[in-house]
């Protein structure tokens, strides 16, 4: 639907009401460690910012007075199966898990029901619209992040991965592991949506892995 040209959308005879497009927290580029809100204007100029800003200005051709579009910048989604978690279960079960450069970098994440639940919710409450972080309230470190997965799995977060290292894994992509934000979801709260798993050792618990 993001590819119809704002013309032929409100040509539609029933255009749909509502347009949930999503996008990430990679919008924001890398930032520091101060909290980022869906206002914030000072974006890093890389390639997560291009795409999804890129990606939101086509969502938004959608929007007229009778569709509504609201644009998801999600975090990191925890779930039981696949995503990125699942990519990470193989070394932190052999206990070769750490943090990732210096650790420092925040992770903005969010529980799969959480993100259910949050969609569920911008369907049905017509007043909303616009941007929405899609991340838990209480955003972690790499180096929290490393600690509580290898917890949850009994072992320990004891082997660090260089940034040098992961520069020569993964090129370019490094930038995404290396820098976070840390991204809080003050739309989703203000509007009074309530999360299930605000801490990450709780969201982990719920996980069966």
């Amino acid at each position: 639907m993001i590819g119809i040209s704002r013309s032929m959308h409100q040509q539609a005879s029933r255009p749909p009401a509502v347009l949930i497009s999503g996008s990430a927290v990679g919008f924001y580029g890398r930032q520091g460690p101060e909290p980022v809100f869906e206002q914030h204007g000072s974006f890093y100029p890389e390639f997560s910012h291009d795409v999804c800003a890129r990606w939101e200005n086509l969502a938004n051709r959608a929007a007229s007075d009778r569709t509504r579009v609201c644009l998801l910048r999600t975090g990191l989604v925890l779930s039981s199966e696949g995503g990125a978690l699942a990519k990470m279960l193989p070394a932190f079960r052999l206990g070769l898990g750490g943090a990732i450069g210096t650790g420092q970098q925040y992770m903005s994440w969010v529980h799969l029901d959480d993100m259910v639940a949050l969609i569920d919710y911008l369907l049905t409450h017509s007043e909303l619209c616009g941007p929405f972080n899609a991340t838990a309230p209480r955003p972690v470190t790499n180096q929290q992040f490393s600690q509580l997965l290898a917890a949850r799995l009994g072992r320990k977060a004891r082997l660090p991965l260089p940034a040098f290292v992961v520069r020569a894994l993964f090129g370019e992509m490094a930038d995404l592991l290396l820098f976070g934000q840390n991204v809080q979801p003050q739309r989703l709260l203000q509007a009074g949506f309530q999360f299930r798993y605000t801490a990450l050792k709780d969201a982990l618990a719920a996980l069966q892995f």
